[in-house]
Parts: structure tokens; sequence; C-alpha cells
């Protein structure tokens, strides 16, 4: 019975979704931004020599620091693309640009202006994404002409239209997440990364078995991996679809003759309510950083200097890189949870609509009350992800595995797939929503004729 109900239910799915022409122009809007965007991050700059940057990004780019960065750009760093610092910049600049608006007295103002200082503020984060790419790109040019060999002609000129190019593709990055946001379907920052991610798994599962077939991975460290991945991945999923429900009650009302709410419903909270931006944001903020200082002190290791030591430490297989992780994920998953939800308007919507929580007075006592759940689920949602991104790192570490089998790629992985599927999922449930209604309105029409 239960399986013949999952049959219908998967019929009817596929069903919605043939007759769901909006929904698959989104979708199929997305895929096709996706495939420029991979398009784009096997464009190189101008001015290079590809088999002097293979060897360079094969000796530099499969761990640490830069090894870190290339994952989260889908190799694209490596392979010093248009797309190399990907939507990097951008993040960077809406951390700063957030912060700034919490604290200047002014962006205070433009927050309470509604859509009008809405706009104003993504374009300051704009403005600032371009000042963080060029500096980004004069590091990243200065780093290809130290390679030997890389750069075909090396100087000023090479700095600087490398430079406006990495800034020209970022900001390309940062419209086509913006355009996923508008026409397309999900989170247009995630869904890049995500791509980016998956696309270089197959190349990452190929480094693996040579690493087993030299030697340098055994066969039982292989198997360990293999089901590190699997459990790591049924771990996420498991916790990703956690919610804790919080009963809501409406009271019965007497309408002429008839009698309606007295229904109970439940409003979901997840586990993990930050979902995946905690640690992009915790990483980004320590990785950019930490490449600009190495970059800035080419002799690190040997140097003095308070700030090349900085730029060693902040390397990813270092306890102190991953303490200011943990550190990290905490931080921004709080915030971003605070900047997203608001316990007081969603306690203020359940009284308009004249619902309760059973044993919590409505208004203040039941924002505090949901201000509750969400510090606790937050607390365990970022102990779990803090497990997921430095335990299996560690890990991995040790024997040089790409870091596309680390936690924090798949947590991304994991986090932005289920995320794609409940928002197809929702807009199915409203395209089949809109059809009932428009039937019963065709009904109600007839009978009016009649």
């Amino acid at each position: 019975m239960a399986s013949q109900r999952q049959q219908k239910n998967s019929n009817a799915a596929v069903e919605a979704f043939g007759k769901a022409k909006d929904l698959q122009r989104r979708i199929l809007f997305v895929l096709g931004v996706l495939i420029v965007f991979r398009m784009g991050t096997h464009i190189p700059i101008p001015g290079i020599d590809p088999i002097a940057l293979a060897k360079f990004s094969q000796a530099n780019l499969q761990e640490g620091i830069l090894g870190m960065l290339n994952m989260f750009t889908g190799g694209a760093f490596a392979r010093a693309s248009i797309f190399a610092l990907n939507i990097i910049p951008y993040i960077l600049a809406s951390i700063f640009v957030q912060i700034l608006a919490k604290t200047v007295p002014s962006l205070q103002e433009l927050e309470k202006e509604g859509e009008a200082g809405k706009r104003k503020i993504n374009q300051y984060t704009r403005y600032l994404t371009v000042g963080i790419a060029m500096m980004n790109g004069f590091m990243l040019s200065s780093a290809l002409m130290a390679a030997d060999g890389v750069v075909l002609h090396p100087g000023i000129g090479f700095k600087l239209h490398t430079a406006l190019t990495f800034t020209a593709g970022a900001m390309f990055v940062v419209w086509m997440a913006e355009q996923i946001n508008t026409r397309g379907i999900g989170n247009g920052a995630s869904l890049l990364i995500f791509a980016g991610i998956v696309a270089e798994l197959p190349k990452a599962l190929i480094q693996t078995f040579a690493l087993a077939r030299e030697g340098s991975l055994s066969e039982f460290a292989l198997i360990g991996l293999a089901i590190m991945v699997v459990v790591i991945i049924a771990f996420c999923v498991f916790m990703e679809s956690a919610h804790r429900k919080i009963t809501v009650q409406y009271p019965k009302r007497q309408v002429g003759a008839r009698q309606s709410g007295g229904e109970v419903n439940h409003m979901p909270l997840k586990v993990n309510l930050a979902g995946v931006m905690g640690p992009i944001l915790a990483s980004q903020l320590l990785l950019a950083p930490s490449f600009m200082l190495q970059q800035f002190f080419a002799d690190s290791a040997g140097s003095s200097n308070v700030a090349s030591y900085i730029a060693m430490y902040l390397n990813p297989s270092h306890w102190v890189f991953n303490t200011l992780f943990v550190a990290g994920i905490f931080i921004f998953s709080f915030w971003w949870v605070a900047l997203m939800m608001d316990p007081e308007k969603m306690a203020e919507r359940i009284k308009k609509e004249g619902g309760f929580v059973p044993g919590i007075r409505p208004g203040a006592r039941t924002a505090k009350y949901f201000d509750k759940v969400m510090t606790r689920l937050m607390i365990i949602g970022s102990v779990y992800i803090s497990f997921i991104c430095v335990l299996p790192q560690m890990v991995i570490g040790q024997y040089g595995v790409p870091f596309y089998f680390g936690g924090t790629s798949l947590l991304i992985v994991v986090t932005v797939a289920l995320d794609s599927m409940s928002r197809v999922q929702a807009a199915l449930v409203a395209h089949r929503y809109e059809g009932l209604m428009k039937k019963a309105r065709l009904r109600g029409g007839r009978k009016a004729r009649i």
C-alpha cells in the first residue's frame, strides 16, 4: 500500500512538473547560466603559458590555502581563468556592508527605507566588490608573475590588464548569480559554488585513485575515505532534513451557522537554520586575507614579521586556522539567522492571524520563546557544521587527498542540492494549488450562469 501510494505521488509530481511551464523555464535558465559559468572557468587570461601554468598548479594548488581557494572557485583559480575570483569578492563585500549597516547611522536609516534603501545598499556592495576584486586581481597577478615561466611578458602592463580581467569576470559572475535569484530558482551564489565543486569531483576522484596507485594512499585509507564520504553525506542529509516543530493553535470562530478555525498547525524550524552560509562566509573571510598576506610576504616562512606568521598559521591544515574557522562558523551562523529571521515579526504575524503557541502569551512572550528556540537550534546547528567541516578536513589533510572530499565541500553539495529540491517541490505545490483554484473559479462561473 505504501509503495503504491508513493508511486501515485511520484506520478502526480511528474505530471505536475510537465504542466508547470514557468518552473521548467526557470530550471532551464539556471542550467544555461551554469553552463556559461563552467565555460568561463576554462577561458584563461591572456599572456599565460598553459604548460608552465599546469606545472605550477600541480605543485602549489593541491593543498593549503591556495588549494582550498581553488576548491571554492571550481578549479578556475588553478586555470587562471577569467572567473578565477568567482563570487568570493562579492561575498566579502556583502559581509563588510552588512556589518556597517548595523553600526553606521546613515546605513541604518537606509535599511529602514524598504526596497529603495535595499537597492542603495546593494549598489554600495557592488562598488566594494569592484575594489576587493581589483585588489585580489593584483595579488593573483603578482603570484602568477612570481611563478617561473608562467607569464609570457611580465610587467606592470600584465598586472593591470590581468587585474581588470579578473574584476570584470568577478562582476559577471555576480550578475549571473543575481539573474539566477530573479529569473531562475535557488540561491545564485550557492548554486555557482555548488556547480564548481560538483564539476571538479570526477577529477578529484581520478587524483585520489592516482595517489592509491602510487602508494601514497593505502587501500585501507582509500576504503576509509570512501566510508567517511558516505557517512558525511548521510549525516548531512539527516541533519538538513531535521526540524523542530512549534505548535500553533487557532481559536474556533462562529460565523453565522458555520464554525471555523480551531485547527492546530505546526511551524517547522530547521535544526541548521543558517544552512551553508556559515562555513562559506567564515572560510572566505579567512582564506582571502591569508592569501593576500602570503603574497605580500613572499618569505613568510623565514620572516620574523607578525603578519608573515599570521599568513603561515592561516593554513587549512593548521590548528589555528581550524580554531578561527569554528569561531567564524558560530559567529556567521548566528549573524545570518539574525539577518534573515526576526522572532518579533514571526510572533506578530501569528498574532495578527489569531494564532498562539499553547501555554505562551501572544506578542512579546511568543517572540521571546521563538528567540530561545532559535538560539538553541543555532547552537546545535553550528556544532554540527563545525564537526562536519573541520574533522574530515584534518583527516584528508594527512594524506594529501583533494579538498573536494572534505567536509566543507560535501556539506555545500548536500545542502544546496536539498535546498534546490525543496524549492522545486514548493513551486510544484504552488502550481498545483493555482490549478485547483482555477478549476474552482470555472465551476463557480458555470453554476452562476446556470
